[in-house]
């Protein structure tokens, strides 16, 4: 029976953890990141991939940086085949990676050599990419760079946002791992080097990228960042003066508008449509204002009395 040391921490990585469980392979150890307070209540709660190791009973390793960890060491000491990770969100040191008797692999949400780093699927709704996917790699000393064993793409749809690209991924990645490691243990697949010319960078999100720019982004780009923003941290704008988030919008085809970026073009009880950059349209969907529940444009236009008249100047830089 092959073993397997898991590495990974968020939902993405769970149900690529109990597939492993499911299709019998010896699951040694998993490393995952420390519990954290969560909510208002700050109370400590377990990753989704903790979790599923505790329902099956396998031992858990929970260093804040696995590098220079009495935890590395024990899990060196396992002797694993095979060490995976899926959103793992640390380098592994070479040492820990040459303990793997047959390799280390990473279950990467893009489709390599686009997207390396942490937050390749926000990268990929925000840019407006028509496609995503998996591909599973090598991993060495170098952020997503190694030698791919297999990648699979699947479409974004214009109702995706980056939480039902994760689901979605996550099941992709589930079933190609299971279709890759049989091979790769059998000594069957040649992988292929990454193009270098074709690398791009997915780094974290940084908080400046939350803020939506309507007097430079067109309608379709603020919906990408919408959406590449959702369901966190959530894009937001100085609307009527006030940090409002923007949970969903629609961008609209009818025609250049007059009105300049972040002028309302269209108000009634059930709409509200703001001009953008090269004179776009879109309708507001649903919005949160500081300190207010998230809310339909209808209920925030009944809260807004007579605010927010035709040509008036609602959105801020």
């Amino acid at each position: 029976m092959t073993s397997i040391v898991f590495m990974g921490t968020p939902a993405f990585a769970a149900p690529i953890l109990e597939s492993l469980i499911k299709a019998n392979y010896q699951i040694l150890g998993v490393v995952t990141q420390p519990d954290r307070r969560v909510g208002r209540k700050h109370v400590l709660t377990a990753s989704p991939v903790k979790e599923v190791a505790v329902a099956h009973d396998i031992p858990v390793f929970q260093p804040e940086k696995i590098g220079g960890s009495p935890e590395m060491q024990q899990i060196i000491d396992l002797q694993p085949d095979l060490i995976v990770t899926a959103a793992f969100g640390q380098f592994l040191p070479t040492k820990l990676l040459k303990a793997a008797k047959i390799g280390a692999v990473n279950v990467h949400g893009s489709l390599l050599p686009k997207y390396r780093g942490g937050a390749p699927v926000q990268y990929a709704i925000i840019n407006g990419e028509a496609e995503t996917g998996i591909t599973i790699i090598y991993m060495v000393k170098k952020m997503d760079a190694g030698d791919m064993l297999a990648q699979r793409a699947i479409p974004i749809e214009a109702t995706d946002d980056t939480g039902t690209m994760f689901d979605k991924l996550s099941l992709v990645g589930r079933d190609l791992l299971l279709e890759t490691l049989p091979k790769l243990i059998a000594g069957e697949i040649q992988a292929v080097p990454q193009d270098e010319d074709q690398v791009t960078f997915a780094p974290n999100i940084q908080p400046e990228q939350e803020v939506l720019d309507f007097f430079t982004k067109t309608a379709t780009e603020i919906d990408h960042q919408v959406r590449g923003m959702r369901p966190a941290p959530i894009a937001y704008a100085m609307m009527d003066g006030k940090r409002t988030k923007f949970w969903d919008v629609t961008p609209l085809d009818e025609g250049p508008v007059t009105q300049e970026p972040g002028q309302v073009v269209r108000k009634t009880k059930h709409e509200l449509v703001i001009a953008a950059a090269d004179h776009t349209a879109l309708a507001i969907n649903q919005l949160q204002p500081a300190g207010k529940p998230k809310m339909t444009i209808t209920d925030f236009l009944n809260g807004a009395a007579d605010k927010f008249a035709t040509g008036e100047q609602v959105i801020r830089k």
